[in-house]
């Protein structure tokens, strides 16, 4: 199955079916039955001057007690209640505070029939993720989660972005972030993104030719950092509009960014491009797909006229937690690389917006 609740501020869904392209022509069983396995995803901004504060809750009585809860705490905490009947799982994760409001991606995974859980935090402009195991974790009532989506009998913080719960056991770490049709540069022309698989050849900045390790695609719900962007022709040197992840990093050069500062290149996340001229957001259904390349070293793809980086993967493979927890956990380790620095240095926000308002004019 997969998605099967997503809810916002404006709006709850909720089907046992799934949406868009994670529909099924079978509903996962009746809303009285337990959710055994699943995923719960929520992103939600943080200051760490806030005090306590209750980011998504619900409680029930009948026909036995059951609650969750899932609350900030100062410094960059969360800390997660779920009450079954007398059995309670609770769990406490930190994240790295600093001095700016961050938007943090928690997830809440669990299989109660294999008896684990994992509690995952991260950043989705950064690399970096918190993993927390927890053991012999309680099932959910389906119906329970209904009603949540929907709105009724639930608390959810004004800060929240938004919240969705999958059947399935959802990857915590690197994120793939090109839309199925996006061309990407190859020896024979471009090629959309889709259609790419292990062995085959893409063009890689400065004209070099490199092999793929793999192809690895996710689908998401279309809401806070998985809200895609259509990145718009002439500018960036793009040949035809693309749609991207807003966390797709794209590489800036010429003479602007060498003046400004002192550089060859850049990088600039595109939800730092949404000037409306060069970035826009894009509208879609319920959920999107997004794609990635992984190459041997961290390279720098061509993609419809620009350029963009490759899957940025560190050195996960060293780290067994993560790499289990991770979109790459079905691949053989020995056939994943270890990524060093990024291809270039990344800006900060205010100085995107400066570099994009001389680009663009």
């Amino acid at each position: 199955m997969g998605w099967i609740g997503i809810a916002d501020r404006d709006e709850g869904r909720f089907s046992t079916r799934g949406f868009g392209e994670d529909i099924g022509f079978r509903r996962i069983g009746s809303e009285d039955v337990l959710l055994t396995r699943g995923s719960f995803v929520l992103e939600t901004r943080m200051s760490p001057d806030s005090g306590p504060q209750e980011l998504f809750s619900f409680e029930r009585s009948y026909p036995w007690e059951r609650a969750f809860s899932l609350k900030a705490i100062p410094g960059g905490g969360i800390f997660l209640i779920h009450k079954h009947g007398h059995s309670i799982t609770h769990a406490a994760i930190q994240i790295s505070s600093n001095d700016r409001t961050d938007v943090i991606r928690i997830s809440y995974v669990w299989d109660s029939i294999e008896g684990w859980a994992r509690l995952g935090l991260e950043r989705p402009d950064e690399s970096g993720v918190v993993i927390r195991d927890i053991e012999a974790p309680r099932p959910f009532l389906l119906a329970d989660w209904r009603e949540a989506m929907l709105g009724r009998g639930r608390t959810m913080a004004m800060d929240v972005q938004f919240a969705a719960l999958s059947t399935r056991v959802e990857p915590i770490g690197p994120m793939p972030t090109l839309c199925s049709p996006s061309p990407i540069l190859t020896p024979e022309g471009y090629k959309p993104i889709s259609a790419m698989n292990f062995g085959d050849q893409v063009v890689t900045a400065p004209s070099e030719t490199v092999t793929i390790g793999h192809r690895v695609a996710r689908t998401v719900p279309a809401r806070g950092s998985f809200a895609p962007i259509r990145l718009r022709a002439p500018y960036l040197g793009l040949v035809s509009d693309i749609v991207v992840s807003p966390y797709q990093k794209v590489i800036l050069q010429g003479s602007d960014v060498e003046y400004i500062f002192g550089r060859e290149s850049v990088l600039v996340a595109a939800r730092h491009l949404m000037d409306g001229r060069v970035g826009r957001p894009e509208p879609c259904g319920a959920l999107v797909t997004y794609h990635q390349l992984l190459t041997a070293r961290h390279d720098v793809l061509t993609v419809g006229g620009t350029q963009l980086e490759s899957l940025y993967i560190g050195r996960i493979r060293r780290d067994d937690e993560k790499f289990q927890s991770s979109l790459l956990a079905g691949y053989a380790r020995n056939t994943l690389p270890e990524h060093g620095r990024r291809v270039s240095k990344e800006i900060k926000p205010f100085e995107a917006i400066t570099l994009i308002d001389a680009l663009a004019a």
